[in-house]
C-alpha cells in the first residue's frame, strides 16, 4: 500500500526536524505506542498495540533512520511482527518552507502487511491507516505549536 500527504506545522523547520528524528519525541505520537527503546542514534525499537477492524495485535517494530539530510529530508525503514502477522514499511519525509516556519512536511510511505491482519482486516486497513496517520500528525502539530 502507498500512502502520501502533506501537512503544515506552525513551527520553525529546525525545531520540526529535531522533533521528527528523535524517537523519544515523535515515537509517542504513534497511536498505540507502549514502549520505545533507542538502540543507537539510527536504530530503535518500539512496541505498539494496533487494532484493525475486529483484530487487535501487539507489534514489536525495529526501525532504522536510513538517511538524514537535516533539516530537509529523512528516510526511515521499519519491520515489525505480531503473532501471525508482519509489517514492512519505508517512509520518506521532506521539510520545506521558511526557516522560521511554518514548516511544510511532505511525506510518503510504502507499507506491506502480511499474515492474519492482512487476511482478516484487509477491508479495514486503509481507513484505519488514514485514521492513525491523522492522529499522529495531530499530535505532532500540537506538541510543536506550543
Amino acid at each position: 500500500m502507498h500512502f502520501s500527504g502533506s501537512t503544515v506545522i506552525a513551527a520553525p523547520r529546525d525545531r520540526v526536524w529535531a522533533f521528527v528524528i528523535d524517537p523519544q519525541q515523535v515515537g509517542w505520537c504513534g497511536p498505540g505506542v507502549e514502549a520505545i527503546e533507542e538502540i543507537d542514534p539510527t536504530h530503535f525499537r518500539a512496541r505498539a498495540k494496533v487494532g484493525i477492524g475486529p483484530i487487535s495485535a501487539r507489534f514489536s517494530v525495529n526501525m532504522e533512520l536510513v538517511e538524514a539530510d537535516g533539516p530537509d529530508r529523512a528516510v526511515i525503514k521499519a519491520n515489525g511482527e505480531a503473532p501471525g502477522s508482519a509489517v514492512e514499511a519505508i517512509g520518506e519525509m521532506t521539510l520545506s518552507g521558511p526557516p522560521d516556519g511554518p514548516t511544510t512536511m511532505d511525506w510518503t510511505a510504502d507499507v506491506t502487511i502480511m499474515g492474519t491482519i492482512a487476511a482478516v482486516g484487509a477491508r479495514f486497513i486503509e481507513s484505519t491507516a488514514d485514521k492513525l496517520i491523522g492522529q499522529a500528525f495531530d499530535c505532532m502539530r500540537a506538541k510543536l505549536a506550543g
